[in-house]
């Protein structure tokens, strides 16, 4: 279970609650304690809409939460970053794992930032608009020039985990098909997958739009469905409620 720290004032779900150095710090130490295996500190909303942040911006931001999160964690962290300097940054102060929304296509120095440091890497699919041939096929060749890049670079592919990128780049109903054909993903090059589905706006739209904070039942109903076919891992804002549910799921499993 990777439990979400959004370090930012504008995420759609708790932006403005964990971007004081105490706020993050508590966050993380309750996440733990609930059940977290992984921290995912990101300071850049990447919400529908949001204006992006440079690199130079995302360190200031990121310089005023990673120690005091780096100090409060008992498990590894990871950093949701897409540019490659951030990420040097944060693995320079100790970080342990990059989770790139870009999956190495953005930033061209990514894949060599994370050989460098020889972190493991999770590789997000995503794309400008929501035209495609077949979605999981298309999904597929993404993977592979995300793979080859890492690769090329040094990064090992035991190092490598994929995440199908739910509510980037899809409209619901594509979402929902990504979902509905996930063990077409879990299968893939038997790589890792990590699920992130948490409060997206499908599960408000499925559940008569509700607001983001009242989606964690549904975003749990994904998560296990999710698990069931094969996912490795999920990353969620609320780490009790997935954390009693998927031990209970794992015993039957």
């Amino acid at each position: 279970i990777m439990g979400i720290l959004n370090g930012t004032p504008d995420s759609f779900s708790d932006g403005g609650k964990f971007n004081t150095p105490e706020a993050a710090a508590a966050h993380v130490t309750q996440m733990i304690e609930d059940g977290a295996d992984i921290i995912d500190l990101g300071v850049e909303s990447t919400r529908p809409g949001c204006t992006p942040l440079t690199a130079d911006e995302e360190i200031e931001r990121l310089s005023q939460l990673i120690d005091p999160v780096l100090n409060a964690s008992t498990v590894p962290v990871s950093i949701d970053t897409y540019h490659a300097k951030t990420a040097d940054y944060a693995f320079s102060k100790g970080a342990h794992i990059l989770n790139d929304v870009w999956g190495l296509h953005y930033d061209p120095d990514m894949a060599a930032v994370a050989a460098k440091y020889k972190v493991p890497v999770i590789i997000m699919h995503n794309q400008v608009g929501t035209d495609y041939d077949d979605i999981i096929s298309d999904m597929k060749a993404f993977y592979a020039k995300s793979i080859d890049l890492a690769l090329k670079e040094g990064v090992k592919l035991d190092n490598i985990w994929i995440d199908p990128g739910i509510g980037f780049g899809k409209t619901a109903q594509q979402n929902m098909e990504v979902l509905q054909r996930l063990d077409e993903l879990t299968s893939y090059d038997a790589l890792p997958l990590l699920l992130a589905t948490s409060r997206k706006g499908f599960i408000g739209k499925l559940l008569g739009d509700l607001p983001p904070r009242e989606r964690d039942e549904g975003t749990l109903a994904t998560n296990m469905a999710g698990v069931y076919a094969g996912a490795h891992m999920v990353r969620v804002h609320n780490v009790r409620m997935h954390k009693r549910a998927l031990t209970v799921l794992d015993a039957i499993l």
